[in-house]
């Protein structure tokens, strides 16, 4: 991407700070190797072999010291300018909570609709309450010229205009565990008409164009998919492994101790364990884990599904 054709109004600013330094110093740098040429010839031993003492020169040390004032202010000013207005978001912002957790993003907007992508509508500026539920993350959008920390305990904010339709990548930049690396979502810049639709409407998601499409392939329809889209899949595995939360596979049947309400107990996986942990995390936590697991917040329909396919992951 050109730096002509940014993502965002953002980028645009922090790219026209980037031009400013670098031509400062490319013309210093220049002006400081001139002179040093210039002086190494002008000066030699050949045409000066007895080295004359130079005393003074008040409008040389007045220029030295003008000069590089002005150069510094110039750009504490493009700097300031621009952080200023990157931690200002416009009042008609639409607020969006960014939840990070151990390996997963998820995104919640006010009309309560959450999604594993960040889904945002060209000239509509976003607001981003960037938070973690277990460790230091940082969220960061290279297109965007948009990098903050999602702290535990700590809401930081953050927000971006979207300028161009496409999908860009979000990454973490703090190592944050074992699949710090996987811990990849996109930001999908989709034009107003179709974002608006989504966002009132019961259609699907918007997507990009498909030559801006990257990334793995979406889950198969079902349960998989609703376990992904709630951001399940982060914290726990379907082969056995055991990651942030336990494994699915063979959960179901199994002997486990929990910390209840009530104190610690010993407890079977059935349906009704499994529909009241999903419902109610906090009410049985299994001892061993963290209690960062949300309220699944999940329909009759889909936690159906969901109990059934764990029961299934013998």
């Amino acid at each position: 991407m050109g730096w002509m054709t940014q993502a965002t109004t953002g980028a645009h600013r922090a790219d026209m700070v980037f031009l400013w330094v670098l031509a400062i110093a490319v013309l210093m740098l220049a002006l400081i190797t001139g002179a040093m040429v210039y002086f190494v010839i002008r000066y030699r031993r050949a045409r000066h072999p007895q080295a004359a003492q130079i005393e003074g020169n008040t409008a040389l040390e007045i220029i030295w010291t003008l000069v590089p004032l002005v150069v510094f202010v110039a750009i504490f000013y493009f700097g300031w300018t621009s952080y200023a207005s990157a931690r200002n978001a416009p009042a008609d912002s639409m607020r969006v909570q960014v939840v990070a957790r151990q390996w997963r993003w998820s995104f919640q907007y006010p009309n309560e609709k959450q999604t594993t992508v960040l889904y945002a509508a060209v000239g509509r500026p976003m607001r981003l309450e960037v938070r973690s539920l277990d460790v230091i993350h940082g969220f960061f959008v290279p297109a965007f010229r948009l990098k903050i920390d999602a702290l535990p305990g700590r809401v930081n904010e953050a927000w971006f205009q979207p300028t161009l339709c496409g999908a860009y990548d979000i990454q973490c930049t703090v190592i944050c565990g074992v699949d710090h690396s996987s811990m990849l979502a996109k930001a999908v810049v989709v034009p107003e008409e179709a974002f608006r639709r989504w966002y009132f409407g019961g259609e699907d998601a918007p997507a990009p164009k498909p030559d801006e499409t990257a990334g793995p392939a979406p889950a198969p329809a079902g349960p998989l998919q609703v376990l992904n889209a709630r951001g399940c899949m982060a914290c726990h595995s379907v082969d056995g492994r055991v990651m942030v939360g336990p494994t699915f596979r063979g959960m179901f049947g199994s002997r486990v101790e929990v910390l209840a309400r009530g104190g610690p107990r010993a407890d079977v996986v059935d349906e009704a364990h499994l529909r009241r942990g999903i419902q109610d995390p906090g009410s049985q936590r299994w001892k061993g884990y963290p209690p960062v697991m949300p309220e699944g917040g999940l329909s009759a329909e889909e936690l159906d599904q969901v109990v059934a396919y764990i029961r299934s992951l013998k």
